[in-house]
Formats: structure tokens, C-alpha cells, sequence
């Protein structure tokens, strides 16, 4: 069993089982830094610093109702408010009235049952910390206070416990803010076949209908990222095609020509929604790069056979004739760069581990994009030739008047009747 997905299924199958413990079984994201989690991240906020008891009760609240979401498949947080803990008390007049420092008792505590680095030495060649703290016997049950003691200010021995009070209580392990308030992180993982934008949504709609007043929403790390720049793809996309544009309008010095170019992209795009619908691939980042780099390697394949065909046009063939030869020679230098393409993809396609999700989003949007951008491509493109190769001819009144009849030799040679300089060779280079 290799897929991820049925192995966390049957973690959480094993785990359900097991009585007093909470788990949660989820993996790692897929661009790291800015998670521990693969999935949507959000906070709660306090903003009429309440008390965490009734705040963690309105996220757990907020969790339930979130998960009856269609969109949401599980949410959880790992906040809780109800952890058993002891509360020290210091009698603060007793300790007075023995000559006892607060501050003393406090860091007494904090040696005897945490730690405290009371100094640091060099000695062969390395740097070590000397720290204090009591035996693992000396603190491991509350009944360890009473072999504590501290000193007054008149140089006497005092027990602690003569001057603190234990008491079980519960409460929060850890107090989180976010923009200064109280704060309960909470993931939510999307339900398969729903786009964590779906999921985004969702939560957006419940916090408006459920949240109390007083208490907000904020996404944080991936999905804040993923929202912030939603839209700067589509920007970075035109960019793309705006490049390549003035890039082939400079080089076919021709405003109109390039479009054959440009509009013969849209088979491949075709292409990786499809590949990435058949295979339940979310259009992530990964897919979004796929897609700007076919935008150069589609261009290529058109380029060939565009440049291909303006040379034949210039030779003195027809429009027609002109965009048919160049598809028929160029043919075979574009399938064997794109198939090299493809299979040099397709190690990543299957590819397992931690960064497995990625590999499969690039490759196979990828390899689906190049595939249906070579199909479609070789018939779109020469039509698109014609058409903007004609308009370009018409608007500058460049059209050739030496458009003379052609036939094709048994060596797949053509050759323009009445142009002996003409004859044009089949071999291409890549």
C-alpha cells in the first residue's frame, strides 16, 4: 500500500479504537515553511478577553458545526482548556514575616522542578552549560515540595511548603495570541472533490452566521498565502504571454503573426485540466507552474512550424501549401522533442514519499498540457497560420505576386516550377 491517503485512513481506524487519547492523523504540506499540517489553517480570536474555558467551548463549538460542512471532510484543533495542572499560592505575608524573598521562592521552584543554567566552561576544545535541576525522583510527585527548602534573609534553612499552596485545577496548556488576543488555532481538511478555495469559502460563510460578537476569524500560514495571491497567477500568467508576444512580434516584425503563436497555446492549457481532472489533482502551485512553463515549450512547437512556414510562403508558395509542408516537415522534430519531454516526466508521476504531491501535480499537468498542445496543435496551428499570415498580408499589401504552382519530387523535395533557386530542403534541425 503506497498511497498516502488509505494509509492515514487506516491509522485513524487503529487509533479510534484506543479510549482516552485524542489523535489526529494528517501529512506534512506540500511547500514546506509554512505549516505542520496539510491543510487549511485558521484562528479563532477573543477579542472581549474572556475567559479560555468559554472560549475553548465556542471553538469546539465551531468545529462541529464546521464539520457538517459539504466541503469539509475533518477539522480539529489541538487546544484544549481542561489539561490537569497544579496552581501555585504563596502566602505572601508569611513569607514576609519569616524574611523570605517572593523572588527567592519563585526561583527555587523554577531550579528545583524546571531548570536553571547557572553557568558555562570551555574545556577540551568544547562549550558546556552547567545547569540545575532535581533528580527525576526529587520531582515527580507533588509530595516532592516538602524536601524543599529556601532561605530567608537571616541566612536560616525555610521549607517551601510552610509557604505555598498546591491546588488541582485545569486549564489551557498554552495561551496563543494572534494581533494581540487571545487566539485557538483550528485545520480544516477539504472533503475529496472539493478545491480547498471550496473549503475557504465555507469556513468564510460559517463564521458569519455562527461566530458570536466579539470573536473573529483569521487564516493563517498556507491558505493566508494561498488567498493573498490567488490572484497574482493569472497576472503572472499574461505577463508570460505578453513577453513572448513582443518577443515574436521583434522577431517576425509583425504585430498580427504572432497571435498564430499565441492562440495555439490554449490547446495545451486544455490539456493539463484535463490530465489533472482524470487523475484528482487540485490545481495547486505546482499545476500553476506547469502551466507557465508550457507556455514556452507549446510556443516552441508553434514557433517551428510558423518560422517553417513564412519560409515557404517567402519561396513562393501558397498560404495553404505554405502552413501544410511546414506541419508535414516539422512533424517529426516535435513529436521526438515532446515525447523526450513526456517520458523524461514520467519517473515523477509515480513518484513516492514526502514530496510525492508535488511531483505528480508538475509531471502529470505537465505531460497532459504537452500531449493535447502536440495533437491539436498540429492541425490548429497551420489554420492559425493561414488566417493571421493572410490578414498580415492584406493590412501591409506585402501579399507576393510570385505565388507560382509547386509540386513535391520523390525525394520529398519541393520545388516552385519557374524558380530554380527555390528548391527546398525537408531537413530541419531542432
Amino acid at each position: 500500500m503506497k498511497d498516502i491517503n488509505a494509509i492515514m485512513d487506516q491509522i485513524r481506524g487503529t487509533l479510534g479504537a484506543v479510549s482516552g487519547g485524542s489523535f489526529f492523523v494528517f501529512s506534512f504540506p506540500t511547500v514546506p515553511g509554512f505549516s505542520n499540517v496539510e491543510a487549511l489553517d485558521f484562528v479563532l480570536q477573543d477579542k472581549t478577553a474572556g475567559r479560555l474555558d468559554k472560549f475553548s467551548g465556542i471553538a469546539n463549538d465551531f468545529i462541529g458545526e464546521l464539520m457538517k460542512k459539504p466541503a469539509i471532510a475533518y477539522a480539529f484543533t489541538s487546544f484544549k482548556a481542561d489539561y490537569p495542572q497544579l496552581q501555585l499560592e504563596v502566602d505572601d505575608e508569611k513569607a514576609n514575616q519569616l524574611g523570605v524573598s517572593v523572588k527567592d521562592i519563585l526561583q527555587t521552584m523554577q531550579a528545583y522542578f524546571g531548570s536553571a543554567q547557572a553557568s558555562d566552561f570551555n574545556r577540551f576544545g568544547k562549550y558546556y552549560r552547567v545547569v540545575v535541576q532535581a533528580d527525576i525522583a526529587d520531582r515527580a510527585d507533588p509530595s516532592a515540595i516538602d524536601r524543599v527548602f529556601v532561605k530567608n534573609k537571616s541566612g536560616e534553612m525555610v521549607p517551601i511548603n510552610t509557604l505555598v499552596k498546591l491546588t488541582r485545577v485545569y486549564g489551557s496548556e498554552t495561551a496563543s495570541r494572534y494581533n494581540l488576543f487571545n487566539s485557538i488555532e483550528i485545520n480544516a481538511i477539504p472533503k475529496p472533490g472539493y478545491s480547498s478555495g471550496d473549503a475557504i469559502k465555507a469556513i468564510q460563510e460559517l463564521a458569519k452566521e455562527k461566530l458570536p460578537s466579539g470573536f473573529s476569524y483569521e487564516f493563517t500560514g498556507q491558505t493566508r498565502e494561498e488567498i493573498s495571491s490567488g490572484g497574482q497567477s493569472g497576472v503572472v500568467f499574461l505577463m508570460c504571454l505578453v513577453f513572448v508576444y513582443f518577443l515574436l512580434a521583434a522577431q517576425y516584425e509583425s504585430y498580427i503573426l504572432p497571435l498564430a503563436v499565441i492562440l495555439s497555446i490554449p490547446a495545451g492549457i486544455f490539456g493539463v485540466f484535463v490530465a489533472i481532472g482524470l487523475t484528482g489533482i487540485e490545481n495547486n502551485i505546482y499545476v500553476q507552474v506547469a502551466l507557465i512553463m508550457l507556455i514556452g515549450l507549446l510556443a516552441k512547437n508553434a514557433i517551428l512550424i510558423v518560422e517553417f512556414a513564412v519560409q515557404r510562403r517567402k519561396a513562393g508558395l501558397s498560404l495553404v501549401s505554405a502552413a501544410i509542408e511546414a506541419a508535414r516537415l516539422r512533424l517529426r522534430p516535435i513529436i521526438m522533442t515532446s515525447l523526450a519531454f513526456v517520458f523524461g516526466l514520467f519517473p515523477m508521476s509515480i513518484a513516492t514519499g514526502p514530496s510525492a504531491q508535488g511531483n505528480h501535480s508538475i509531471s502529470i499537468g505537465a505531460a497532459g498540457g504537452m500531449v493535447s498542445g502536440v495533437v491539436l496543435g498540429l492541425f490548429i496551428i497551420p489554420v492559425l497560420f493561414i488566417i493571421f499570415q493572410g490578414l498580415q498580408e492584406k493590412l501591409s499589401g506585402t501579399q507576393p505576386d510570385n505565388e507560382l504552382p509547386h509540386t513535391t519530387g520523390n525525394n520529398g523535395q519541393t520545388r516552385v516550377e519557374g524558380h530554380p533557386i527555390t528548391t527546398l530542403s525537408p531537413e530541419v534541425s531542432i
